[in-house]
This record gives C-alpha cells, sequence and structure tokens, in this order.
C-alpha cells in the first residue's frame, strides 16, 4: 500500500437519505474513544428544521482494501431506532451546538473497512501557541468534490481568524478564514502536530457554515470568506455516557 496521511483516512464522505431518497451530501471524520468509535459531523447534517431537512438514513463510504484504494463500500446507518434518534446533539448555555456524534457499531462497517480516527482528547491547551494567523487545514468533500478514484477527500487551506479559545459573540466556535463551499459541513479544522507521530495532526474544531455580514449588499459587496468552526470540547460530552 502507498503511504497514505492517515487523516486522509479519518475523514469520510457522507451522503443523507430520506425514505431511500437521496437528499443531501456531506462531511465527516472518526473519532474513537476508548474501544468505541464515533462518527462527527454537524448536527444540520442530520436534521434540519429552519430547512426542512428529515433524513432517516446516513451512508458512510469507507475503503474496503488497504492496498487499493479504489474499492469502497457503503455503510448505511439508521438515524433513529424505535423512533427516537440515534445520534447525539451538542448544546450549552448560548443554546444549539451545531455538532452531532453517531456511535458505530463495528458490524454496521463494511468487512475489512480501512479507516483512522481522531484520538479522544479535551480541547486542545493550545491557546498560547494558536494565534490569530495560524494556519488550518479543513478537510473534506466540497460541493461532493473528491478524488473519485481513490475516494479521497481535499484539503482547503485557511487561517485563524479570531482568537482561539474565545467564543465568538459567545457562542461555541471561532472563525476561520477559508474559502469553503456546500459539502464540507462536519469537516475537521486541524492543525499539524509533530508531537502526535502515529498521527499528527490536532483537531481545533468542526466546520459548520459560512459567516456572512450583516449589512452585506450583494450586488456590492464580496462575501466575507469567513466561516464558523465549533470547538470540540462539546466531543467530550457527546462521546461519553
Amino acid at each position: 500500500m502507498k503511504s497514505v496521511d492517515p487523516l486522509l483516512l479519518a475523514v469520510v464522505r457522507l451522503s443523507t437519505l430520506q425514505g431511500g431518497r437521496a437528499l443531501t451530501r456531506a462531511t465527516g471524520f472518526l473519532q474513537q474513544r476508548g474501544e468505541e468509535v464515533f462518527l462527527v459531523t454537524c448536527r444540520h447534517v442530520f436534521i434540519d428544521p429552519s430547512s426542512g431537512h428529515y433524513p432517516d438514513l446516513i451512508q458512510v463510504d469507507f475503503h474496503t482494501d488497504g492496498n487499493n484504494l479504489a474499492t469502497v463500500a457503503g455503510a448505511a446507518l439508521p438515524l433513529y431506532e424505535a423512533g427516537t434518534a440515534a445520534w447525539r446533539q451538542g448544546r450549552d448555555a448560548a443554546g444549539d451546538v451545531d455538532v452531532a456524534t453517531l456511535k458505530l457499531r463495528r458490524e454496521q462497517m463494511p468487512d475489512k473497512a480501512v479507516w483512522h480516527a481522531f484520538p479522544s482528547e479535551e480541547m486542545p491547551e493550545l491557546e498560547r501557541d494558536i494565534g490569530l494567523g495560524t494556519p488550518v487545514l479543513i478537510v473534506g468533500f466540497p460541493m461532493g468534490f473528491h478524488d473519485e478514484l481513490h475516494h479521497l477527500p481535499v484539503a482547503r487551506s485557511g487561517i485563524v481568524a479570531s482568537p482561539y479559545g474565545w467564543r465568538f459573540g459567545g457562542e461555541g466556535y471561532f472563525l476561520t478564514d477559508a474559502r469553503t463551499h456546500r459539502g464540507l459541513s462536519g469537516a475537521p479544522v486541524v492543525t499539524r502536530d509533530a508531537s502526535q507521530p502515529g498521527f499528527p495532526w490536532r483537531l481545533l474544531g468542526i466546520h459548520s457554515a459560512r459567516l456572512e455580514g450583516r449589512n452585506r449588499e450583494a450586488a456590492f459587496d464580496e462575501t466575507l470568506g469567513l466561516n464558523c468552526s465549533w470547538y470540540p470540547d462539546i466531543l467530550r460530552v457527546l462521546t461519553t455516557g
């Protein structure tokens, strides 16, 4: 097998369905806590009442041959069990957090699935190292675009655009300055961390959506190019208990 960055095998392409009908595409990533594996993405991928988005199934694409990355299989994961949501969603003092997790059972994954996962960790204690302008990568499937032969995501580059560790506007996210598109919802926002040789990436956030200025006039103003990235400390709650 050619060497491939483990980050690319920790990020997965998602498709949402309702009654067998395809709805949307999005991005997710895997996080492991002990023996348990969780799919992490944005809450609005699983449910979004504001747009009438109510999928009942999500398909996750997995590689199935470490020597041939062109070989993939989809795992169909129900979003409801006996009428109850199978996922967990986040909430804090400011309200809903646009992050959700779905526990994966090994029998739900394809046989011989090849994957990596972010290690479980608390919110990075890197405020002193993560300053304005720190380079980040947002890795996923913008508008569904990816390497269609090897089924790997792509990385968009950006920078931290608001003080890391501060809640922008009182919400549980910080800002990135990066060019993003539909389909990147749920993508991990990462920085390289050489202290973790087996998985040399540190999770800084979960990309949610582009942020626009309230006074923007489309006829005169370009888009801001800013994005909301939710802090990963919410995962401490969503992947335990």
